[in-house]
């Protein structure tokens, strides 16, 4: 059998890394590289991760791996840190903001399942 036959063509590859490109949820950066997005240390995203805001997943080898979704709430605790809100509060802010717009999604979905004819507020004409 010749050695490339059982490799995937270029569609099924680029498939493959498109589905993993576009999930939030996927912990395609190594600490290194999310601290050197952010402009944090290493240490402030070990503190995320002491404060349960932002717990990463773990490579095979034990490495911390960083998804962009906890990307965006680590920036969003460096914008408050900056401001000078402690760690913690940060952290416990965010985690409430998260839980807010999780309730308003859900909220906004029961009503449109409700009420299928009623226009969404947001898309409503004036």
């Amino acid at each position: 059998m010749h050695p490339r036959a059982s490799t995937p063509t270029p569609d099924v590859v680029s498939t493959r890394h498109d589905v993993k490109l576009d999930d939030d949820d996927y912990p395609a950066y190594s600490m290194g590289r999310a601290a050197e997005i952010l402009g944090v240390t290493q240490v402030f995203l070990r503190s995320l991760d002491t404060a349960k805001l932002i717990v990463p997943q773990r490579s095979a080898g034990g490495h911390r791996r960083y998804s962009r979704y906890q990307l965006r709430l680590a920036a969003r605790a460096r914008e408050l840190v900056d401001q000078g809100t402690a760690v913690d509060a940060a952290c416990r802010i965010i985690i409430l903001e998260d839980q807010l717009n999780e309730a308003l999604r859900i909220n906004a979905e029961l009503q449109a399942a409700q009420h299928p004819n009623v226009p969404d507020q947001a898309t409503a004409p004036d």
